[in-house]
């Protein structure tokens, strides 16, 4: 699978997607730059495919995915999962934002997608 490097190492690259995975799944949504918001997207669209399969290994891949937290994993086969039974793929959605004061990168929010955003868009 191709990815973006993010100017740091590996072990600080992948601690960092699995921080902004947690946090997607904890809050709904976050403030980012464009790129990590890019990135962010596959581990969160992963985790929730992880859900929807709900066995035992689709569950221990999620868990070392994002460190072995339990409520993370929880929410997601519990909760987004069910949530998004009816959609193959397509679970989040990034909207662009302005520019970065101080060193002009381009910042983003990504957030879950709700049935009702749906909905108004396809009205």
């Amino acid at each position: 699978m191709a990815y973006r490097k993010l100017g740091v190492d590996n072990k600080h690259r992948r601690s960092m997607l699995a921080t902004l995975t947690k946090q997607v799944i904890m809050t709904g949504k976050i403030t980012t730059t464009e790129t990590r918001a890019k990135e962010v997207r596959k581990a969160v669209d992963t985790m929730i495919t992880f859900g929807k399969k709900g066995d035992l290994g689709s569950r221990r891949r999620a868990l070392a995915f994002v460190h072995n937290d339990k409520a993370v994993v929880n929410k997601v086969f519990n909760e987004l999962a069910p949530r998004y039974a009816a959609r193959n793929g397509g679970y989040t959605q990034i909207l662009k934002l302005k520019e970065r004061r101080g060193d002009g990168a381009l910042l983003a929010i990504i957030k879950l997608v709700d049935e009702e955003d749906v909905k108004q868009e396809t009205k």
